[in-house]
C-alpha cells in the first residue's frame, strides 16, 4: 500500500492582516496543507522558520524592520523554506523572477495564478522530499541573484558618496526624498539640501533598492516613505506632494508601476 504524502506545513508571512488571512483561507481550502502559521512582522517569522521549519513560506516583500529579504539574510538561503515571494511590484516582480514563476505572487492574484503556483510548488517540494533531493532549489535562479545582490555591500547602495573639490560626503539613500535628472548627472534632493551627483538617472535607479524607490517620470525618482499625497490631474497624470510641501508630477507612463507598488488603483 502506498504511503500517504506528509501533510504540508506552510507559513504566511504579511505585516497586513487581511493579506494574510486571504493566504490562509486558501491554504486552509487545499487538502494537502497540514499546518499554517502567521508571522506579521521578519521578526516573528524569522523565528518560525528556525523553529518550526515550515515546508513552505509565503513571504511578502515590504514589511517595517525586517522586509522579505531581510528575513532571508537572517535564516540563509541553505535554510530557507520553500518560498513564495508576495509583492505588489509589478514591474519588478516580472524583470525579477520571470525566469521561475514559481517564486512570487503578484498582489493581488487570481485564482487561477494562485493555483498555478501551488502547482509548482507542490510538484518543487515533492522533489525535495525525494531521496535524490537538492534543497538549492528553494529559490529561482533570478531570486537567488537577487538576494546575492543584496547581501554583497555595495551592489545595492545603502550609501551615496557626493563628491566635492576637497571632500565626499556620505549621504545615506533612505535620507533621500527625491532624485531628478540633471543632463548627464542627478541633483539629489535629503533633507532640504540639494547634491549634483556625476551619473545618469537611469545609473542611480539600477542601485538604487526598487522597493523603496519608485520612478514617477522620465527625469525623476521619489522615496516612497517622502510621499505625502497624490493630487488627481488631467489626462490620467497625477501630483505628487511630498511630505516637505516639494510637488512634482507623475507621469500616466509611470502610473501603472506606481498602482503596483502600492497594490491599488490611484
Amino acid at each position: 500500500m502506498e504511503a500517504q504524502p506528509k501533510p504540508i506545513c506552510a507559513l504566511v508571512v504579511d505585516d497586513e492582516a487581511p493579506a494574510r488571512r486571504r493566504l490562509v483561507d486558501r491554504l486552509a481550502k487545499d487538502g494537502d496543507i497540514g499546518e499554517i502559521l502567521q508571522a506579521e512582522n521578519g521578526v516573528a517569522a524569522v523565528t518560525l522558520i528556525q523553529r518550526a521549519k515550515p515546508d513552505i513560506v509565503f513571504l511578502d516583500v515590504q514589511m517595517p524592520g525586517i522586509d522579505g529579504f531581510g528575513v532571508i539574510d537572517a535564516v540563509g538561503t541553505d535554510d530557507m523554506p520553500l518560498t513564495v515571494f508576495v509583492t505588489a511590484y509589478d514591474q519588478f516582480a516580472l524583470r525579477a523572477f520571470e525566469a521561475d514563476a514559481l517564486d512570487y505572487l503578484l498582489k493581488p492574484f487570481g485564482n487561477t495564478r494562485y493555483e498555478r503556483t501551488m502547482e509548482r510548488v507542490k510538484k518543487r517540494l515533492h522533489d525535495q522530499r525525494s531521496e535524490n533531493s537538492d534543497n538549492s532549489a528553494s529559490f529561482g535562479p533570478e531570486l537567488l541573484q537577487l538576494v546575492s545582490q543584496r547581501s554583497k555591500p555595495g551592489q545595492i547602495w545603502d550609501w551615496i558618496a557626493v563628491k566635492s573639490r576637497d571632500n565626499t560626503r556620505l549621504i545615506m539613500t533612505q535620507d533621500i526624498d527625491w532624485i531628478e535628472a540633471a543632463g548627464v548627472y542627478v541633483t539629489i534632493h535629503a533633507g532640504g539640501e540639494e547634491f549634483l551627483y556625476r551619473a545618469g538617472l537611469a545609473t542611480v535607479a539600477s542601485r538604487l533598492d526598487p522597493f523603496r524607490f519608485i520612478r514617477i517620470h522620465r527625469s525623476s525618482i521619489v522615496n516612497l516613505k517622502s510621499i505625502a499625497l497624490l493630487e488627481r490631474r488631467s489626462h490620467g497624470e497625477f501630483a505628487v506632494v511630498l511630505k516637505d510641501g516639494t510637488n512634482l508630477m507623475m507621469s500616466r507612463s509611470y502610473r501603472a508601476e506606481v498602482e503596483a507598488v502600492l497594490g491599488q488603483n490611484l
